[in-house]
């Protein structure tokens, strides 16, 4: 197998000064998607391991780094990727394999702790799972037991390795925290296990990256794991009050009954929450141990930032912020590059990132872009929203009626619009002139919602549009809201395309026609 095959970029050596060369194995996951990026920054150069090469192209970092293609079962593949390599990041891990998933996860630790003791890695840097105080490891689910075996045969490797070990981890995409947000947001009322009472310590994204990248230059006489968490020590059932605190929500009741089984409340979650049960299994029944940090000793070569660890607070209002604000752009306008470690990434799973709902509508027009375009710009006040003007009216009084702006305020300028512009209960969000529209709503929902279109030309002088409404739901009312007016879209939403390119189509230039000219003899009579 050429470990070089799938993929370039910087191979990383002697020319890379300071910095050093870094292996990453799970780079296409959850922490090693987003631990690349931050290696990079720091001056490392990066070399990715991965099964599937074609997955990394997703990745806004692709272009900067080696890939090569492997599995941490072929010693063959790892001993290649780690071949040159200063530290290794052992990110993978069976969360459901199968009954032989630990297994599996033992074979992998060993075969990737002798190719790299055999290749001179400096260090291996793991991030596992943080254990229950005097709980034996075989006492342990096996979840949390597989992990920390993994440790275990890394820390024995001969190679210097730096064990980490966290609990929850809070960050758009985190499986635990995307269990959190949907049973917090889909359900004001909860039936729960006894586990929501379980203490733990959760930590944001940002610093378990900002740990892995310290990691990488402990002193070599450190062979150790270390327990990280942020400051606040919460139950779950707290967790879930003030994530619905931060996300706006009313105060959730949270009953918790001791019938529920792991595998029960795993299919519960299933059915409530669009997390795959067979991930959600191997957390809940990892939720019933008190997961609290003993010591803070990775202080003592990671020194905390300035104003200590980010707190639970502040690490949930991160990555809600990024759901509402960038996970929108992101998804509406192909954005790859994430502004944050807590940014959600386009390879995320679909069950990251909270529920989005849309309404997709595109049309052929008969018309120029051009003229599809001051359609589309010229939409709303006078003009109107082009379907339904009853249902628009109804809508904008019924706004009005609970405190929100309806439909009086119109627009500020009859053809022409700009970025900050008020339009009737909408507001200019992002204008392409020519191109794209996007508005956000200002009426009263259960959740924030846009509206874009957008116009290109095509190559027979005609033009296509593109329509798209967007909803975040918040919490239970926000979902029941969306589903409720679902019938309505097709009359709405479906009407709106169809006359905004009718009306384009109606203003299009005519091509004249062509009569003969009336002094110009005609053809010669045929003999």
């Amino acid at each position: 197998m050429d470990p070089g095959a799938a993929g370039g970029g910087t191979r990383g050596g002697a020319e890379a000064g300071d910095g050093l060369r870094c292996l990453v194995t799970g780079a296409t996951g959850y922490i090693g998607g987003r631990l690349v990026p931050e290696l990079l920054a720091a001056g490392h150069t990066v070399r990715c391991l991965v099964r599937t090469p074609a997955k990394v192209r997703d990745h806004p970092w692709a272009g900067r780094v080696e890939t090569v293609q492997g599995d941490v079962t072929d010693p063959e593949s790892v001993g290649a990727a780690l071949t040159g390599i200063d530290v290794a990041y052992y990110l993978v891990h069976g969360l459901a394999g199968g009954p032989d998933f630990e297994e599996t996860d033992r074979a992998a630790a060993r075969t990737f702790a002798e190719r790299a003791r055999a290749a001179g890695v400096r260090r291996i840097v793991y991030l596992g799972g943080l254990t229950p105080y005097g709980v034996p490891v075989r006492e342990l689910s096996p979840h949390l037991r597989s992990r920390a075996e993994v440790g275990g045969i890394l820390l024995g490797s001969g190679v210097p390795t730096t064990a980490l070990r966290a609990a929850v981890i809070i960050g758009s995409g985190s499986a635990s925290f995307e269990m959190l947000r949907h049973l917090t947001e889909r359900l004001p009322v909860m039936v729960t296990p006894k586990w929501v009472s379980t203490r733990i310590q959760p930590i944001a994204v940002r610093d378990v990256l900002r740990l892995l990248v310290g990691s990488a230059r402990m002193p070599r006489e450190v062979n150790r794991a270390f327990d990280i968490g942020g400051p606040d020590v919460v139950t779950y059932r707290e967790m879930m009050r003030r994530y619905a605190r931060v996300a706006g929500l009313p105060r959730r009741l949270i009953l918790p009954v001791p019938v529920l089984t792991p595998g029960l409340s795993s299919h519960w979650i299933g059915l409530v929450t669009p997390v795959p049960a067979s991930i959600a299994r191997p957390l809940t029944e990892s939720l019933r141990y008190e997961v609290v940090c003993r010591e803070h000793d990775i202080t003592r070569y990671v020194p905390d930032p300035a104003g200590g660890p980010i707190g639970l607070d502040a690490a949930l209002a991160l990555a809600l912020r990024r759901v509402r604000e960038a996970r929108v752009a992101t998804r509406w306008s192909s954005a790859s590059v994430p502004g944050a470690p807590s940014d959600p990434l386009p390879t995320d799973p679909d069950w990251a990132g909270g529920t989005l709902y849309t309404d997709v509508r595109e049309r052929n027009v008969d018309a120029p872009a051009r003229e599809l375009w001051r359609v589309v710009e010229g939409i709303g006040g006078e003009h109107g929203w082009y379907s339904f003007p009853v249902a628009w009216a109804v809508r904008g009084g019924l706004d009005r009626l609970i405190g929100g702006v309806g439909l009086r305020r119109g627009r500020r300028d009859a053809a022409r619009l700009r970025v900050g512009d008020s339009l009737d209960f909408w507001r200019v969000e992002e204008i392409e002139p020519g191109r794209l529209l996007r508005l956000r709503a200002e009426m009263r929902l259960p959740g924030p919602a846009w509206l874009e279109m957008s116009t290109e030309p095509r190559r027979d002088g005609g033009s296509r549009y593109r329509q798209r409404a967007v909803f975040h739901p918040r919490g239970l009312l926000g979902h029941a809201y969306w589903w409720a007016l679902s019938p309505c879209h097709a009359v709405v939403f479906g009407g709106m395309a169809r006359n905004i390119a009718r009306a384009a189509e109606r203003k299009a230039p005519r091509e004249p026609t062509r009569e003969p000219h009336p002094t110009r003899p005609g053809p010669p009579p045929s003999e």
